[in-house]
This record gives C-alpha cells, sequence and structure tokens, in this order.
C-alpha cells in the first residue's frame, strides 16, 4: 500500500505536468497562425465610415460588410502629405512603402519598388486587376507600373506589358491603342500570349486563361447612369479563371467611383457605388466561404469629400447627406478581414501593413 503522502505528493506532480501540458496544447494552437492559398483585396476608393453608412442605409440595412468579424483602422497620409491621393495611397498597399503623392509604384526619389502583384507572380501565383475605371487609374496602376505621375496613362499602359498578369478588367482600351498618335500597345498583348475583349463580349462567355477585358475606351459609367452588375461578375469571373492555379492566387478589386461621389458632392452618387460594391464583395466572401483557403480583405485608400449623414429612412432606402470638401480627408479607414490570417488585420496601423501583412502570409505558407 502507498502511504498517504506519496500518494498526495505523486497526484500533485501529475496535476502539475497535466497542467503544463494543457499550457504547451493553447499555447501552440494560439501561436498557429493559418495562412491562405489565395488573397483578394477589394479596395474601395474614397469610402470611408460615412460612405459605407450610406450604402447600408441605402441597401435597407443590410450590409455584406457586417459578416466581416475582424475589423481595424488603417492610417493613410502619403510621403509628402498629411492627406494622400489614390497614387500614393495603393501604392502603400502594393509596395509597403510610402510615396509622394501622384507617385505610381516608385518611392518618392523615383526608385522603382516591386508591387505585391509582381512579387505573387515571382512566387508562381496567378493575378489579376479590376477596376470600375480605366485600368491605368491610379488604384490599380499601383499594383502594376512605376511611374512618377499617374497622368501618364500611356507609360502606366506599357508597363502592363512588363508584367505577366493573368486577367485584367475595366475600362481604358483607349490608353492601349490610339490611331492618331500611332499607338498600339494592344497588338504586344496579343504577342504575349493574351486575349483581347472590348466591351461587345459578354463577362459570362469568356473562358480564356489570359485576358484583358475592356469595359469602355475610358471610364465605365457610374451606376446611375447604368453600369448595372458589372463589378460582381467580373470579380467571379476573375476568381473563376485565376483559382484554377493550384499555387493560388492574388486579385486586387476596386469600386472606383465612391471616390468621385466624393468629390462631386453627391450623396446619392456616394450611396449607389458604395452598394454596389458592397455586392461584389457578397459575391466574393460566398465565394471564400466556399472555398475555406481565401483570405479576403477589403479597405479603402482614404475617405472623400468630409461626407456625412445628416438624416435618411432605411424604410425608404434615402440618404440625407453632408460635405466639408470636395478633396480628400485624412481620417482613419477602415480594414475588414475573412478567412485564413485574417486575425492579424484588427487593431489600428499604418496603411503599408496592408502589404506586409499580406506578403507575411503568403511568404509563409
Amino acid at each position: 500500500m502507498i502511504p498517504k503522502k506519496i500518494r498526495i505528493k505523486t497526484t500533485l506532480c501529475l496535476g502539475i505536468l497535466l497542467m503544463f501540458v494543457n499550457l504547451s496544447e493553447v499555447s501552440a494552437q494560439t501561436s498557429k497562425i493559418e495562412k491562405p492559398k489565395n488573397v483578394i483585396l477589394l479596395i474601395g476608393d474614397g469610402m470611408g465610415l460615412s460612405q459605407i453608412s450610406a450604402g447600408l442605409v441605402y441597401r435597407g440595412g443590410d450590409l455584406n460588410l457586417a459578416r466581416f468579424k475582424v475589423v481595424g483602422f488603417i492610417q493613410t497620409h502619403s510621403a509628402d502629405d498629411f492627406i494622400t491621393d489614390s497614387a500614393a495611397g495603393a501604392t502603400a498597399f502594393s509596395t509597403g512603402k510610402k510615396t509622394s503623392n501622384g507617385s505610381i509604384g516608385v518611392d518618392s526619389s523615383g526608385k522603382t519598388l516591386e508591387t505585391i502583384l509582381e512579387w505573387s507572380e515571382k512566387k508562381g501565383l496567378s493575378t489579376g486587376l479590376i477596376a470600375t475605371a480605366a485600368i491605368t487609374h491610379a488604384t490599380p496602376a499601383s499594383f502594376i507600373a512605376h511611374v512618377r505621375s499617374r497622368n501618364m496613362h500611356y507609360d502606366i499602359a506599357k508597363d502592363f506589358l512588363k508584367t505577366d498578369v493573368d486577367v485584367v478588367m475595366g475600362g481604358g482600351m483607349a490608353h492601349f491603342r490610339n490611331d492618331s498618335l500611332k499607338i498600339d500597345l494592344l497588338s504586344g498583348l496579343v504577342n504575349k500570349g493574351y486575349k483581347i475583349y472590348d466591351s461587345t463580349t459578354s463577362i459570362e462567355s469568356i473562358s480564356a486563361s489570359r485576358f484583358y477585358a475592356f469595359s469602355n475606351m475610358y471610364h465605365p459609367p457610374k451606376m446611375l447612369d447604368g453600369r448595372g452588375d458589372y463589378l460582381s461578375k467580373a470579380s467571379i469571373k476573375a476568381i473563376e479563371i485565376l483559382s484554377k492555379n493550384k499555387n493560388g492566387f492574388f486579385v486586387m478589386i476596386e469600386g472606383s467611383q465612391i471616390d468621385w461621389g466624393g468629390h462631386s458632392n453627391q450623396t446619392e452618387y456616394i450611396a449607389t457605388e458604395t452598394a454596389d460594391f458592397d455586392l461584389a464583395i457578397g459575391k466574393v466572401l460566398d465565394w471564400a466561404v466556399n472555398d475555406k483557403n481565401t483570405l479576403v480583405v477589403v479597405t479603402a485608400d482614404h475617405e472623400t469629400g468630409g461626407f456625412a449623414l445628416k438624416g435618411g429612412s432605411y424604410e425608404n432606402k434615402t440618404v440625407e447627406g453632408g460635405f466639408v470638401t470636395n478633396k480628400h480627408t485624412g481620417c482613419l479607414i477602415p480594414v475588414f478581414a475573412y478567412g485564413p490570417g485574417s486575425e492579424q488585420f484588427s487593431g489600428i496601423y499604418d496603411n503599408t501593413e496592408i502589404y506586409h501583412k499580406i506578403k507575411s502570409l503568403l511568404e509563409s505558407r
């Protein structure tokens, strides 16, 4: 028979041992970070909290952004100004570096910076860019081009030919072909193996693995002028094509014209564009939930208009807005994340961290 004193000591030692085993298991679980196979970055240009609120009212209180459980905030200043523009803001997302307003994919001295899209290509991922503006516009351009000025559309278009991006969808065909200036970059794309589609082709019918689909010669129309569900269809088509790569994919999707509604101080313009962007987010999120290996990050480069809600009705889906400027503002911008690694996006941090967080998750898979 084991003496009582020895039994007590043995029981105590076993209890302490089990406690350390359990603590080790908890520590291992909390230190384990899930890694995504795919990353979908959605940028609502000019979309601050008030723009999101307007979209919520316009949708009658039903917003896909409400499905995200991880929310953070970013600081948006550029290298040379408290108020960023879209070029510097998107370059911070794409390269992890601050740059001067107007600069695309370069630092403040003009030095070329590798973008997350270019890095993803080198790692064997498929890549894509989608926008409801010209694809040479500031935000999409910042993921693929390297110029000192966002207004250099022809030079930006030439940089598209220097990458192996798989899927490009948006406006801006005129910047790739101009008969009067004897510019024809489209033939260069064809020589690289791309299929080129224009607005006469339905998105659903596209089956090519590498293509440019131009919806307009310049910018697509706004929702109020009948753009329809272009962004949702383009987003799902891009994902459908890119997801065929067993190595994964990176795609940037921009709701471009929320910003333009802010610049023009038009509340309905903002509300309809934000609601459309949210519908695309919903389609993307549905796909990611089913896939289980995809990180979805939604944010904005800055807020536009100093927009505020002064009144409205969820029942009537109407919003009364007010503005303090027709330019950008410097307020914090929300970040929403879902999927493997999403927990990394909570808190308050600099906009450059979007790049570093995404790259770190993809790098350590």
